[in-house]
């Protein structure tokens, strides 16, 4: 599902009123009538409850969001429901298509009255608040009645209100999905002709509630204009990469990973991570590592085969040709979870990745992306293509700065990062987002809390790995992965609760999700 940054939305109306002539007095009806729709169905539902709607309070500010709600409002009051309208900006204030839609609902009889906090204090269950204060335009902090009006929605929100959202909850930013100031906490989001990333990117995610895309009749024709750069990854898209097995095919026909995982205390991030890539369709899985940890891997995965790793210790420079003899014929290659990492380890995987194979993608994990700190441009020098998959955490320390930033703008973060160093980034996650060097990026949205446990991004290195040595490129291994990941994590859930997962039951739920795929 395509998703469109603020700035597309922006020229896609520009193109659309300006070019084509399509007045913008029309797409701002049909935004409006998706709204009232929105609340129509809410009143019906209310009513099945037993529960009547007593009224819909439009909180409107300005500019085209601001107009939507004035001509929702009047469009609520003409199919029966009690309506009123706060506006935060004297309707004199305003321009164009809001100007007029104001005008229409003075004449229309509808009930305008400048904002006051009073006015939601006794707003409950009964009441539904549409949120028309803010739109894509947000630039700053909102501030004064801006603000004001944010905390009473939440306010009225927190004593059972219903607010559904225009387009998306004010004080959003509609493409980090932060916000630099108040949020309005929605329980439903009706936004306009396709999704914005700030509704699939946490925290905006979980702010906006169910979302719904209500078309507004943007003409083919200026829509065609655009190929989105960002998607939301969807199910049958990620079927459609993957492919049954013929019957003539042997344990050949499906890839060889190497996996380099493992230490002493930390020899179930190997088993974990080789299992992954057994379960995620690998015909030979090798698992190299420190001689001494050798048995504890085979003993919690022994359909693979080890390669044991002389010495002790922190991986070193001396460990190299052992790992490039190791890598050779290989399909693909996972580094770092739970490896030994000391001094020479970024340098030591600096130099594996310019050996590899050109047919042998990497990918790097863990402690492998932690040894880089500081050493990023080692990946560009990479003589086969690299997929990333770090945490906030590990991604703050790449980049130099702090998880902080990277969660506040999660999407550049991978985007920038991906471009810089000619990787793949798949930055893990609420909403993992997978970054190619060329600028495009999806966002999954499979995965659960229960997720976030040990061992449970060792089992999504493996899998990434065993779809990259079956013949995906970078780009659709990553999607695949993460999706049929988390995917696998909410069937597990379903059936086990959140609280209690733990990563080796991902990989029972991968193999569901290829008995789901009839694969």
């Amino acid at each position: 599902m395509r998703i469109l940054t603020a700035e597309e939305v922006r020229e896609l109306d520009r193109v659309a009123i300006e070019e084509l002539g399509v007045p913008g007095m029309l797409l701002m009806e049909h935004a409006a009538s998706a709204v009232a729709e929105a609340v129509l169905r809410h009143a019906v539902e209310s009513k099945e409850r037993g529960a009547a709607l007593v009224e819909a309070i439009v909180v409107a500010g300005g500019g085209n969001n601001g107009g939507d709600g004035y001509a929702a409002a009047r469009l609520l009051l003409a199919a029966g429901i009690p309506t009123r309208l706060l506006a935060v900006l004297p309707p004199s204030s305003l321009a164009g298509d809001a100007a007029a839609n104001a005008e229409i609902l003075r004449r229309f009889g509808g009930l305008i009255e400048d904002f006051d906090p009073k006015a939601l204090a006794a707003a409950g269950p009964c009441h539904v608040i549409v949120d028309a204060l803010l739109g894509t335009g947000l630039s700053r902090r909102p501030e004064g009645s801006f603000e004001a009006a944010i905390l009473a929605m939440n306010d009225a929100s927190s004593r059972g209100a219903t607010v559904i959202a225009v387009d998306l909850p004010s004080g959003l930013d509609a493409d980090s999905g932060s916000g630099p100031g108040a949020v309005v906490r929605a329980d439903r989001t009706v936004t306009f002709g396709a999704l914005k990333p700030g509704l699939v990117i946490e925290p905006g995610a979980s702010l906006a509630g169910e979302v719904e895309v209500a078309p507004i009749s943007w003409p083919p024709a200026a829509e065609e204009r655009f190929e989105p750069a960002l998607r939301l990854l969807q199910e049958g898209s990620i079927r459609s990469l993957l492919h049954s097995r013929p019957s003539d095919s042997h344990k050949g026909s499906f890839g060889h990973c190497l996996v380099l995982a493992g230490s002493e205390g930390k020899s179930g991030a190997a088993a974990l991570a080789a299992r992954g890539a057994l379960r995620g369709g690998a015909g030979l899985v090798s698992v190299v590592t420190r001689r001494g940890v050798v048995p504890e891997v085979l003993r919690h995965a022994m359909e693979v085969m080890a390669i044991p790793l002389a010495g002790d210790g922190p991986l070193s420079l001396v460990d190299l040709d052992p790992l490039i003899e190791a890598a050779k014929g290989k399909g693909a290659v996972l580094m770092g979870p739970g490896i030994p990492r000391g001094n020479e380890t970024g340098a030591l995987l600096g130099r594996l990745l310019a050996s590899l194979e050109p047919g042998c993608p990497a990918v790097l994990d863990a402690d492998a992306l932690n040894a880089l700190e500081g050493q990023t441009s080692l990946l560009t020098e990479a003589a086969a293509p690299v997929v990333i998959t770090p945490h906030p955490g590990e991604m703050a320390r790449l980049m130099g700065t702090t998880i902080s930033e990277i969660q506040a703008d999660r999407l550049g973060a991978a985007r920038s990062f991906a471009k810089a160093h000619r990787c793949t980034v798949v930055l893990k996650g609420a909403g993992t987002v997978v970054a190619d060097p060329d600028g495009e990026a999806a966002i999954c949205p499979t995965g659960n809390p229960g997720m976030s446990t040990a061992g449970s991004g060792d089992v999504l290195g493996g899998l990434l790995t065993a779809l990259l040595a079956q013949g995906l490129g970078p780009a659709a291994a990553a999607r695949a992965a993460v999706y049929v990941h988390g995917l696998a994590g909410d069937l597990q859930a379903a059936r086990r609760g959140q609280a209690g997962l733990v990563a080796s039951d991902l990989l029972e739920g991968i193999t569901e999700v290829w008995q789901r795929w009839e694969l």
